[in-house]
């Protein structure tokens, strides 16, 4: 099954700001927004591979589809285990936060799934719900409680709404992170592992800390507004869902935005040049070449 491709210049309105990057590049054109398809439930969690290839989750019909660099769609996998964020590690398994279960997996190539996490002393995790890693293979993921029809359950096992920390390797120990926030969503990182982004979707605020070890200090709030998902780009501009796609720049003032029809769920970088913005909206999913390039 391959979705037909669709342009929606003249379907969407677009509007771009770029008052704090006077004398630089134009981040996008906003004639070059384009709809690849509109054929799904609901799309989230995009993760790009070392080719620049994008996978994404339809969590609803429980599938997760790839994007190719030829600009093809094509089924992955079907019974993903309800997966929402997705992330390649170095070794190219898909880690997926799998919220059937709330459990997070391993994906290798062959599409066979190991079980990573299933639970916190006993106790179900919230959702598991988006996900970056470090360059040691250690797994930052938010654990937001949103209640899914497909769950028995009718309440958190877990009062809080947590951000974790799993360290490489074979032992793989849950380490609380943060326990300050309402409810986190968003997370991402910078390839330098010098900070981490972390939205709290249900304070309507992203703040950036610095890591350490592990460990997350000197918290500081970039901008007053939290997101379902966010992405980098190489000039330390900060990408992120929910009304549209708002792009910050490293010192916390928009500089650009794209109004989409209904909630935006996330995006992600790729293509060969990791220059293309993949946008997972809705029923949709929409692409926009940039001056830029993805660092994830």
């Amino acid at each position: 099954m391959k979705p037909s491709i669709k342009y929606t210049s003249c379907l969407l309105l677009f509007a771009l700001s770029l008052g704090a990057t006077s004398g630089k590049a134009q981040i996008f054109n906003p004639q070059d927004l384009k709809l690849i398809s509109s054929d799904f439930a609901f799309t989230e969690g995009p993760a790009v591979n070392k080719k620049g290839e994008i996978y994404f989750t339809d969590q609803p019909n429980d599938k997760i589809w790839k994007y190719g660099t030829d600009g093809q769609l094509s089924l992955y996998m079907d019974k993903t285990g309800r997966s929402n964020g997705l992330y390649f590690d170095k070794k190219g398994n898909l880690i997926a936060c799998a919220d059937e279960k709330n459990e997070l997996w391993s994906i290798d190539k062959n599409k066979k799934v190991t079980v990573l996490i299933t639970d916190l002393d006993g106790k179900k995790l919230n959702g598991p719900n988006d996900l970056w890693m470090d360059k040691q293979g250690g797994i930052y993921f938010t654990d937001p409680y949103y209640q899914r029809d497909y769950w028995a359950r009718k309440k958190p096992e877990i009062e809080k709404q947590n951000v974790y920390y799993i360290p490489a390797g074979k032992k793989k120990k849950i380490q609380l992170a943060l326990d300050d926030l309402k409810q986190p969503n968003g997370i991402v990182g910078t390839p330098d592992g010098k900070y981490l982004y972390v939205s709290d979707l249900g304070a309507q605020k992203t703040y950036r800390y610095t890591i350490a070890e592990g460990k997350l200090t000197e918290k500081k709030l970039m901008f007053e507004k939290g997101s379902d998902g966010m992405t980098l780009d190489n000039q330390g501009n900060i990408y992120i869902s929910g009304n549209g796609v708002t792009v910050y720049n490293s010192e916390g003032t928009q500089i650009a935005h794209i109004p989409l029809k209904g909630w935006t769920g996330n995006v992600c970088f790729g293509g060969k040049n990791r220059s293309d913005l993949f946008i997972t909206s809705s029923k949709s999913v929409y692409t926009i070449p940039t001056t830029v390039k993805g660092v994830e």
